[in-house]
């Protein structure tokens, strides 16, 4: 066995995982969904390239792509609008087969073309390579490939918002008891959970074990219709069952013997606030590749904002926090939607005319928001960035 074995590089979308001396690359690694519109528009770009108006002013001519860069990051340091991801992909639509699979390591380099500009992989008449010595390597997609944002500003927030019914909230398992009677319990206390009458909760092969604790399902109202869109549960940690709902025969005190109820147990991890008696428990989604693309919507978008997740009490959101959006996967939004905040006008008082009539200042465009999690009618949002605070009821539109 050779000191070292080099692998090449032919695009943006190659991937060195090596197990010894062989290249694996995951069969998941190519099935990560590529919008139809992603693709239209990259063929299209692909054709001549971008024009130049639309590259960012101090765009690098050669840039080598380094751990903890973020999609979100490199399409704005050569876009002047980072939403427009899909045109950056397409400017080497041949060697970037999928855009989820950006990695550390690469090179871009910008190529100019008369009024028109393209991205490419690699030196310039040298194939892109990397030597590894043979020895196991294993890193998972997930770990190598760049994120769209920041990991630490979605992360927290994909398990935790919930938008539920009332009654799979009602139906949900719930804390009935605490170990020595206590009335507040945190991360590795013990609590006893009674499931429902048709689902009792059992330890056994292939059951449901890991669960997430819940309480005060909130409804989330549309403020231009005033319509309940759904039920907003507040996480407050994780809870795993570590035995299951039984009955158990003791004496009577008549010289017989009855079956008495003894609900599960569960210890509790994770705590994000204290946990008391009436708390739900409901199983944690799926986990999923969180690499999201940004994208303009292909749809016109008229979205308001319904709550500020987790402060219902502020009257304003900041940049990083996370609103709810009164639009969901049946209204056609999708993870990765970039969307433009407007802040809504102010009523004031007309002090020139003699009447002092009110009136609506125009709503002004206060920042960009990024879709990262879907139900069907609520969304989740993370605002990018903002120049004053958003507020229940603004406004996010299409990215102009």
């Amino acid at each position: 066995m050779t000191a070292f074995t080099t692998v090449q590089r032919t695009g943006l979308g190659a991937l060195a995982v090596w197990v010894g001396a062989c290249g694996v690359l995951p069969a998941q690694a190519q099935n990560y969904p590529v919008l139809p519109v992603q693709r239209a528009t990259a063929q299209q770009v692909a054709q001549r390239g971008v024009p130049l108006a639309e590259l960012a002013p101090n765009a690098p001519e050669t840039y080598v792509v380094q751990r903890g860069d973020t999609l979100w990051g490199i399409s704005g340091m050569y876009l002047q609008r980072p939403w427009r991801w899909p045109e950056l992909w397409g400017m080497n639509l041949q060697a970037i087969a999928n855009p989820h699979l950006i990695y550390p390591g690469q090179t871009l380099r910008l190529v100019r073309d008369g009024d028109f500009v393209r991205l490419v992989s690699g030196v310039a008449g040298e194939p892109e390579t990397v030597r590894v010595s043979p020895r196991i390597r294993s890193e998972s997609l997930a770990d190598i490939a760049l994120p769209t944002l920041k990991p630490h500003l979605i992360e927290p927030y994909l398990t935790e918002p919930l938008v539920v019914d009332a009654q799979a909230m009602e139906q949900a398992p719930r804390i009935v008891a605490t170990l020595d009677s206590r009335v507040l319990m945190a991360s590795g206390d013990r609590a006893y959970v009674r499931g429902d009458a048709a689902a009792p909760l059992r330890v056994e092969p292939g059951s449901q074990r890991q669960f997430r604790v819940f309480r005060d399902a909130t409804p989330l109202k549309d403020p231009v219709t005033g319509e309940i869109l759904g039920y907003e549960a507040r996480y407050l940690g994780k809870a795993l069952l570590v035995r299951g709902e039984s009955f158990e025969e003791t004496a009577d005190g008549k010289g017989g013997r009855v079956a008495e109820y003894v609900p599960a147990t569960v210890e509790l991890s994770g705590t994000k606030e204290e946990i008391r008696a009436g708390d739900r428990l409901l199983p944690p989604p799926e986990r999923t590749f969180v690499n999201y693309v940004p994208h303009a919507p292909a749809q016109d978008v008229d979205a308001r904002v319904v709550s500020i997740y987790g402060h219902s009490a502020l009257a304003y959101a900041a940049q990083n926090q996370v609103v709810a959006l009164n639009l969901g996967t049946q209204d056609g939004m999708e993870v990765g939607h970039v969307l433009h905040l407007l802040s809504t006008g102010e009523r004031v008082k007309d002090s020139t005319d003699p009447a002092k009539a009110m009136i609506r200042l125009p709503s002004e465009r206060n920042g960009t928001a990024l879709v990262f999690r879907t139900f069907e009618r609520v969304s989740y949002a993370l605002i990018l960035e903002i120049r004053n605070g958003v507020r229940v009821g603004d406004r996010l539109i299409n990215p102009q």
